[in-house]
């Protein structure tokens, strides 16, 4: 028995970043003698195991064979006889295809180190083109990589092209798609795994609402800049479509709902914000309304932080409408309720009275404000 750690933990490694979660990969056992040592079998598909101290996984080195569509059409035999160099072959790009054993000799059967120093992310055999999910996860590390100079191999990208082509990104569930996505989002530089899709035509095949588009791209790169959550990059992708084409992916991605909703109320009124100091009250008590910021105050800053990353994609310095707004917001809500009940009103009459109220206090602070 062998035992290597194998992947991101490698690569990070020998790029000087921190290394977070290990794979570690079992050469040469059974699962019975895994099982003797005291590891805990996990998972259904194949074998891994549980360290019985640490915790972590430790897979048996396996093969496998395209069996079907999309990700999971795959048959994979675990066997002793499975060599380090048929285990890693199997992985999707060289830089994620070495090994180190436990005295920390490099295994780099497929020249992963000598991309790591050329910045290239590059397919480890023809069998990339198996699994459709390999697109997306290739334009993720382009996207996490791209701050140190990574780009894509250009026979790596022709397999990517003919994946797309082959209708192969179809057979992916939406929640293995949501799945790279959302991490995507979440790199530094997010909107280079929208480029790379796009350059490989997977952007039509996945998401052909936003084949155009720079300006969201670079509302996106903007929100990534300035450390925003996941709902509010999403709301900055989309923020430019129609609120059709953004129920539509939502629903294809099966998108959490804060993503959801957030953008879809981002698209509906990111005009209105821009134009906020020429709002008369009423359409200004209209939007507020619309967020419910008297029991939902946080997604209002959300949706004023996603128009001021608008505003800085397109070039613009500050967005001062957002305070404007805020300062909206905190009027709104000023407005005390008691008094109103105190005299008797409920009702549709409690209601009305409560709106003019509020609106009284929005035309003072737009003449304040003037």
């Amino acid at each position: 028995m062998h035992i290597y750690k194998v992947g991101g933990a490698v690569r990070d490694r020998l790029l000087g970043r921190p290394v977070s979660d290990i794979d570690w990969l079992v050469v040469g056992a059974t699962v019975e003698e895994m099982h003797a040592k005291g590891f805990r079998p996990v998972g259904a598909d194949f074998p891994v195991f549980l360290h019985p101290q640490t915790g972590e996984e430790y897979a048996l080195a396996r093969t496998e064979r395209k069996s079907g569509r999309g990700y999971g059409g795959f048959t994979f035999h675990a066997s002793p006889d499975v060599t380090l160099e048929e285990d890693l072959i199997r992985r999707d790009l060289t830089i994620n295809a070495m090994a180190e054993d436990e005295a920390g000799t490099l295994y780099d059967p497929y020249h992963g180190k000598a991309d790591l120093d050329q910045r290239l992310l590059r397919h480890v055999s023809p069998a990339f083109a198996e699994d459709p999910l390999r697109v997306l996860r290739v334009a993720r590390f382009a996207a996490r990589y791209a701050p140190l100079g990574f780009r894509v191999a250009d026979e790596t990208l022709e397999l990517m092209r003919q994946i797309s082509a082959s209708g192969e990104l179809q057979a992916l569930t939406a929640e293995r798609s949501w799945k790279e996505i959302e991490r995507a989002l979440m790199e530094d530089q997010p909107q280079v795994f929208f480029q790379v899709l796009r350059a490989c035509d997977a952007l039509q095949a996945l998401l052909p609402e936003l084949n155009d588009g720079p300006h969201a791209l670079a509302a996106l790169e903007q929100a990534a800049t300035h450390g925003q959550p996941l709902h509010v990059r999403w709301a900055c992708l989309l923020q430019t479509l129609a609120p059709t084409a953004i129920k539509a992916i939502n629903q294809r991605l099966k998108a959490p709902r804060d993503c959801q909703e957030l953008a879809l109320l981002t698209a509906e009124c990111l005009a209105q914000g821009n134009q906020a100091l020429e709002l008369p009250a009423t359409a200004l008590l209209e939007m507020l309304q619309k967020f419910d910021v008297y029991r939902r105050p946080q997604r209002f800053e959300d949706f004023l932080s996603a128009c001021e990353m608008a505003a800085l994609g397109q070039g613009k310095a500050s967005y001062p409408q957002a305070d404007y707004l805020r300062g909206a917001a905190v009027q709104a809500r000023a407005v005390d309720v008691k008094p109103l009940v105190q005299a008797g009103l409920t009702g549709q009459a409690l209601g009305q009275a409560l709106k003019a109220e509020r609106l009284k206090m929005l035309e003072a602070y737009q003449r304040s404000s003037t």
